[in-house]
This record gives structure tokens, sequence and C-alpha cells, in this order.
């Protein structure tokens, strides 16, 4: 082998330049992999910080009910309200008060003087106290047995009595009964076998979660015309509040979508939490008034105006708190918006129609300028994620990317 005193000027001014060749290229390598390596440790950063922010997720950053808080850190706090628990100051109370008509009266008479124990049998009397029990009689099941009596004429036909109304087997439940099933499911959301349960324990009778059933459908065929009412004056109302909360039927997982207003609740059961539904339940479709809602994505399809619901803006203020500790905008604008609450509830109670402008000036410009700040922060994150390809969301059911679809800020 040819030894480096040997070589020429112009063999090692050659060999050095191919050695910068390979030392360049390796340098371009290493640095094509430093690259691809960072983008790999962005990315994971990335999935591991929106992990974190799920499972951090409770019902006070989120949508969650407050039923899937446990393993999930603390349920939502009282943040900033001036109302103490119980009954608010000015508000009726609900002490019991002395009826002049009781249902039964019981007189306890003094035998014997307290003091001396003289008798006390032909003494004046010296007043009464009066001291009165409310309460409800044992339930138990009352048998009462319709005969209808049959009667042959002489031309050869028997004729029966008719039964009374409901009265249509050998042996039923009766109204009352079949009332306080309807009450029990309906409206104080008792599970059937545990409302069966109940009944059999309080009164005797053991109906079976079938006739349970059988009863809320019945009541429901008998208020299909109520209910289309109150669907109907729903949909007049200018302001209206809309919802989904999942429940589980039978084991099923399932969506109660609900509409309201202060004084009319409708509501809709369904499998799906999107559009189909929605479209099914017929109150948003027509509905051009304000819709208050929780910025679900289905909702924003609909030709009503659109307004958060106050209570999930702070959930995702506090969201967006616990995802950027270092910006002040989210604690300003959810201090300000629960301000802003507090003022509406004291207004509210002095019979006001709307918070005093001089009141709200000072909070709804600190929120003003939060949200400004808020949006100048996050502008290039919205941009991007615009920017990604998307699916459609539940909301739209042709399979293809409408407005409708664009991702919410903190969603």
């Amino acid at each position: 082998m040819t030894g480096w005193d040997q070589l020429t000027r112009e063999q090692l001014l050659v060999v050095v330049a191919e050695q910068a060749r390979l030392l360049d290229r390796l340098l371009d390598e290493q640095a094509a992999q430093i690259q691809a390596l960072t983008g790999q440790v962005q990315a994971l950063t990335g999935q591991v910080k929106e992990l974190t922010r799920r499972l951090g997720q409770n019902s006070g950053n989120s949508s969650l009910p407050p039923s899937t808080d446990r393993g999930r850190g603390p349920a939502r706090q009282r943040r900033g309200s001036s109302r103490k628990p119980g009954k608010q100051p000015g508000a009726p109370g609900s002490t019991l008060e002395i009826v002049t008509d009781p249902d039964e009266v019981i007189d306890h008479v003094l035998a014997a003087c307290g003091g001396c124990g003289a008798d006390l049998g032909d003494v004046d009397e010296a007043g009464v106290v009066v001291r009165q029990v409310r309460d409800v009689p044992l339930a138990e099941v009352r048998i009462v047995e319709h005969r209808l009596h049959r009667r042959a004429c002489r031309c050869g036909k028997v004729s029966t009595a008719a039964a009374p109304a409901g009265v249509d087997g050998p042996a039923v439940y009766g109204p009352n009964l079949r009332a306080v099933a309807v009450y029990l499911v309906v409206y104080q959301h008792v599970p059937v076998e545990r409302a069966a349960q109940l009944i059999a324990d309080l009164t005797g009778a053991a109906p079976s979660t079938g006739w349970f059933s059988a009863q809320v459908a019945r009541a429901a065929d008998a208020l299909v015309e109520v209910e289309q009412l109150i669907k109907t004056l729903i949909m007049l109302a200018v302001v209206i509040g809309v919802d989904e909360t999942s429940m589980s039927i039978a084991g099923t997982a399932q969506w109660l979508h609900v509409a309201r207003t202060d004084t009319l609740s409708a509501y809709h059961l369904h499998e799906s939490r999107g559009r189909v539904a929605v479209n099914q339940f017929g109150v948003m479709p027509a509905y051009t008034g304000t819709a208050v809602h929780d910025a679900l994505s289905v909702y924003d399809c609909y030709p009503a105006r659109h307004a958060l619901c106050g209570a999930h803006v702070v959930r995702e203020l506090t969201a967006a708190e616990q995802a950027h500790p270092e910006q002040h905008w989210p604690v300003q604008a959810r201090t300000a918006l629960v301000q802003l609450d507090h003022l509406a509830n004291t207004a509210r109670d002095q019979g006001l129609a709307a918070i005093p402008a001089d009141l709200a000036a000072a909070p709804l410009e600190r929120y003003r300028q939060a949200v400004l700040v808020g949006l100048a922060s996050t502008a290039r994150a919205r941009v991007a994620s615009r920017a990604r390809p998307g699916t459609c969301c539940n909301a739209c059911a042709t399979g293809k990317t409408r407005s409708c679809c664009s991702p919410s800020i903190s969603r």
C-alpha cells in the first residue's frame, strides 16, 4: 500500500476532497434523521398533550356528566357565586302551618294536677295547646269487584252489562296504580325494575316490568296531541334550550334529546346523537328563534340563531385555563361571566327585566377584552385546525364536509 508520504500533492487533495464529500453526506444524513426524530417527538408530544387533556376531562371542564367524574379527577366546583347553599334571603319558607280543619282530632285530657296531684275532673278549661301531625295512610291494594250481570231475553238473546272504562280483563290494576307507575318511571326517572319493587314493597301489589312498559306506552298514546301542542309552543318561543344526554336503556346506549322553555319541555329518545335524531324530533328544523345549547356541531346546521350555554362556556374556559396555564384570558373571561350571572340573578330577584347598565358595563368590558385576547392567542391553532382535512360531523347525513363541520376551538 502506498504511504501518505509517497502521495503527490494532487493525490492528497483528491483524498481530502473525497473525505470531505463523505463527511458532508454523513452530516446531511444525520441532519435528516434529527429532523425526522424532531418531527416524531413533536407529534408524540402533541398526542401526549391531547391524551392528557382527555384524561383530565370531568364535569367541571367539559360537557361530561357528573356521573363520569369517578377516576377523572374532582367534579366541577362552585366558582365565584356569592349565593350560599340553602334557602336564599327573602325566599318563602317551608315551615308547616297549623290548619283549622284537621281530618281527625284527638283530645288529651289531664286527670291530675302536675304540681300537687289534685283531681282536675271538675275544674274549668284553661286553654288548649295544638300539635298537628302530617302523615300518609299506609298504602294497600283495595280490590273492587265488578259483577257484570247477564240477562236472558224472551227472544233468546243473552246480554251482559258493560264493564266500566279500563276494566278490560278478569283482573286488572286500576287507574290510580297506573298513574303512579307512569309518574315514577317518566317524571321521577325511576328504573322500571326499581319502580316495580317500590310498588310491591309499599302496596303489596306485584305488577311486572312488562306491565310498567305497557302503561308508559298507553300514556304516550293518550298524549300524542298534547305532545305535539307542547312542541309547537316551544317552536314559537323566542328563546329555547336544546340539549342531549346519554342514557342506558336495557343495557343499550341511547340519547335523550330535549327542547325546553321555562314552562315547557319536550323529549325524544333515539340511538343517535346526530342530525337524524334531531330531524325526527322535529323542533330544530323549523325553529327560527334563539337556541341555547352546548355548541355541539349538529345544531349549527339549522336556521336558528345560536347562543352558547353559560355553564358550558365556563367549563370550556376552565379547560382552556388548564391547557394554557400561562394565559390569563381564560380566568378573566370566566370570572367576568360568573359575575354577570350573579348580577342577572340579583336583577331577577329584584323584579328587573335586565341588569342595570352601570353594573353590567365593567364585567362586559373585561369579558370582551378576554375574548379578544383569546382569539388572538389561538388564531394560529384555529387556522391549522381548519386547514387539516376532516370528515363530516355526525350532524350531516350526506357524508360530505360542510361548513357546520368546522371544529370547535377547544372541543
